[in-house]
């Protein structure tokens, strides 16, 4: 197998359609077919073979989607490394993951090839921008490759990507997505049962293409649709691009929904192309679902899943998100029921199935399931058993099917014996009108042991006991904040996400006793 056939097939089929978009640059098909081709041979005639890894330091560009799919086509191994890690963070990854390629933009060249230098590795780094001295160029490497086509035969055990990501511990762990973990992923994209790509789709990719923006990418080459890429996460730009390149489909993750609703442009676009706005990556308040339905119509839909997974492995589609705005607002707090070939359980601590209702630990087994992580023995025996992701995610199923996350395992408050969800809290604080983003955690409390404090983001002028006021007319007494701090912005993960991590440890820091 090699999933590179689709880019090709595609090219066959649409040769002068648009393929990839960044800015001023445009592809054709024909145009990416030819490029991901010599890319692939120029990298095999450097002496690399199947398995070499071949790793990506730098920011959103037309460039990473040649690459990725050059790799493919040449059997390698992908290793995106996210745009926003240190030096130090790097030399690890290039390290650990024995990176053969190095591919580079001009913000990072300087910081890639000190790291290589002071480390003495023996990796050569190409530079999209064909300027940084010491790089090789980019250009002269994709020139020195054929345009005959590339397709190495795989087995679907091959790994093809090492998705490194410091989750929760802080420790960056790669989870090895294999090539048949990929097609899963591929496959579920064009048999979604909302959202699926077509040749007449446009998808927007607002965030690293080298994570979960990115993941779409391959089914809607795959159906000669086009993909386009922002630069970087910008609100305005974002809209815009929506009206001028009358984009179809796109994915966001919570905290760029909430810029979104905070926009004034959202008002003076049209966004009348849209069909699929997904939503993912963290959880997000039921008040967002509705706020984004009636920005964007009824098109919105949440899916839920992680780098273990490759796929979404549930999926809220957009008839059930109109659905729990109109009737069942319940519905509004899960993240959908499972989809096509991937199992989903809630189990208890010994590992057995628990019944509707009953709260654990969500776990999921599939074709696009990860079964290892890279180097890992030890954590790959915790979180991998027999053939289940352990996710690490508390939650429970309705009797009709619908998944419900109430939080992470690490992130439950255990207040005077009594168990409190951080998202059940957060959801709450974003019915109020004035509060933009919320962000819930545990903190020391010598009578409760923990005391739920809520650090919020305001629109307009509100008082704390407002605030809490409101919550406790939503939840029972135990589960209100007993305090909230405002400040004016939250802290994000490089992913994008809210760094809870880091605003429990302002809490903790001088405390007795300490909570990861």
């Amino acid at each position: 197998m090699n999933l590179g056939i689709y880019l090709t097939r595609s090219a066959k089929c649409r040769p002068d359609s648009e393929a990839v978009v960044c800015g001023e640059s445009r592809l054709t098909y024909r145009e990416l077919d030819d490029s991901t081709n010599r890319l692939a041979s120029a990298l095999m005639r450097t002496g690399l073979g199947i398995g070499d890894a071949v790793a990506t330091f730098a920011g959103n560009c037309g460039e990473l989607v040649v690459t990725e799919m050059a790799v493919c086509k040449a059997g390698f191994v992908r290793v995106p490394v996210n745009a926003r890690l240190g030096a130090d963070e790097l030399g690890h990854v290039l390290r650990d993951a024995n990176v053969k390629s190095l591919f580079v933009d001009p913000a990072h060249a300087d910081v890639a090839l000190k790291v290589v230098a002071d480390l003495g590795l023996d990796i050569a780094v190409y530079d999209y921008g064909n300027s940084t001295p010491g790089a090789d160029r980019y250009t002269d490497l994709l020139a020195d490759g054929l345009g005959d086509p590339v397709a190495v035969d795989l087995t679907e055990d091959a790994p093809a990507v090492l998705n490194y990501t410091s989750g929760s511990t802080g420790k960056l762990k790669a989870a090895v997505q294999t090539y048949g973990n990929r097609l899963a992923n591929m496959r579920k994209r064009l048999m979604s049962p909302t959202g699926a790509p077509t040749e007449t789709d446009r998808y927007l990719a607002p965030g690293p293409i080298t994570h979960a923006s990115g993941m779409m990418m391959l089914g809607v080459l795959a159906r000669g649709g086009a993909v386009v890429v922002l630069p970087a996460f910008d609100t305005e730009l974002f809209l815009r691009t929506i009206e001028k390149e009358r984009i179809t489909t796109t994915f966001v993750v919570p905290t760029m929904l909430n810029m979104l609703m905070d926009h004034p442009a959202a008002n003076d676009v049209d966004l009348s192309s849209l069909r699929c706005v997904g939503v993912g990556g963290a959880p997000v308040s039921p008040q967002r679902l509705r706020d984004a339905v009636a920005m964007f119509g009824p098109v919105i839909m949440q899916g839920y899943g992680l780098g273990e997974t490759t796929s979404g492995i549930t999926v809220l589609t957009y008839d059930d998100v109109v659905r729990g705005v109109e009737s069942d607002p319940e519905l509004l707090m899960s993240c959908g029921r499972p989809v096509f070939d991937t199992e989903v359980r809630v189990v208890d601590d010994a590992g057995n199935e628990l019944p509707a209702g009953g709260i654990g630990e969500i776990v999921a087994r599939g074709p696009d399931c990860v079964r290892e992580y890279w180097r890992e023995p030890d954590l790959s025996a915790e979180t991998f058993v027999d053939g289940w992701v352990h996710t690490g995610d508390v939650g429970y199923f309705r009797r009709d099917g619908y998944l419900f996350i109430v939080d992470r395992k690490k992130d439950m408050i255990i207040s005077g014996g009594f168990n409190i969800y951080c998202s059940e809290v957060e959801a709450a604080l974003y019915e109020h009108p004035a509060v933009s983003g919320a962000c819930v955690v545990g903190v020391p409390d010598e009578k409760w042991g923990e005391a739920v404090k809520a650090v919020v983001v305001t629109r307009t002028p509100v008082t704390e006991v407002e605030l809490i006021e409101h919550c406790a007319e939503r939840l029972a007494r135990m589960k209100k904040p007993r305090s909230i701090d405002f400040v004016d912005s939250l802290p994000v993960n490089r992913n994008g996400k809210i760094d809870r991590k880091s605003v429990r440890e302002c809490y903790w820091a001088h405390g007795a006793r300490h909570v990861n």
